[in-house]
């Protein structure tokens, strides 16, 4: 299967920065989606950004609340996605998750591959003065 671990959450005081890191490791064939979510204390979990892979070019998407601010981008040889928040605000405190989807080697035998979708075990972040 696959697992995701996350890393580069903390604390930050308004308009710092931070980067989230998320690396997938397992027996992945191939990744064609790449998403960052967010749940804030009594909400909902929601998207923040995403990365499709293309064949000839990647495209990502921002939910409006973040864009300009954070940025989205990927390692492919380490099968690793990054969001680089900027110009924080305290409304984004919250436990960040990121998702992947793609498919896997099920079988190394036969190459039996199968789709999947794998989520990482979320990190904090915290903006506060």
């Amino acid at each position: 299967q696959v697992q995701l671990v996350e890393s580069g959450g903390g604390f930050v005081q308004p308009g710092g920065s931070l980067r989230l890191s998320c690396q997938a490791s397992g027996s992945i064939w191939n990744i064609y989606t790449m998403t960052w979510y967010r749940q804030g204390p009594g909400s909902q979990r929601e998207l923040v950004a995403q990365i499709t892979i293309g064949d000839d070019r990647d495209t990502t998407d921002y939910d409006d609340s973040v864009k300009g601010r954070f940025f989205i981008s990927r390692d492919n040889a380490n099968n690793t996605v990054y969001l680089q928040m900027n110009s924080l605000k305290s409304e984004d405190t919250a436990v960040y998750y990121c998702s992947f989807g793609g498919w896997y080697i099920k079988d190394h035998g036969s190459r039996t591959l199968a789709d999947f979708v794998a989520w990482g075990q979320g990190t904090q972040v915290t903006v506060s003065s």
